[in-house]
């Protein structure tokens, strides 16, 4: 159990840190680009900007998915990569389908799992709330 508990908060700090640095970058990226993004054409550069960014995010979460089934092969729970990546999947999204299960000395990390899953979710959407409103902010700005 403590093992579970350890490896398991290992993992959500490093993806969490993995998705803060993703975040960091997207916001570099926008700061270099912002004037650029605020003039002329501005919302067919924001639809452009959000989907970028949008998959930027996916990137992450697409990571952290590689990151945990990696980890899942790594301890032994799984023996073949699509498994490992199709329990990760499930588990970070917190569908649950439980088609494919965890041995029960393991179990623990399919929750802390679907727990990183909805924190990682959590910041991706604060950060796309918080990126709207800033380019929304700052094209305001400068219309004035």
């Amino acid at each position: 159990m403590v093992a579970q508990l350890m490896i398991g908060t290992v993992l959500i700090a490093f993806t969490v840190m993995l998705q803060a640095f993703f975040f960091y970058i997207a916001e570099v990226v926008a700061d270099k680009f912002a004037p650029w993004l605020y003039h002329k054409k501005r919302h067919a550069k924001a639809a452009l900007s959000l989907t970028i960014v949008t998959l930027w995010v996916m990137a992450a979460h697409s990571i952290s998915v590689w990151i945990w089934a990696f980890a899942f092969l790594q301890i032994g729970v799984f023996t073949a990569l699509e498994p490992a990546l199709y329990f990760s999947v499930v588990s970070l999204t917190t569908l649950g389908f439980g088609d494919v299960l965890l041995p029960t000395e393991w179990r623990l990390l399919a929750g802390l799992c679907a727990a990183n899953g909805l924190l990682i979710f959590g910041l991706s959407t604060a950060f796309l709330v918080e990126f709207l409103r800033n380019f929304s902010q700052a094209r305001t700005r400068n219309t004035e």
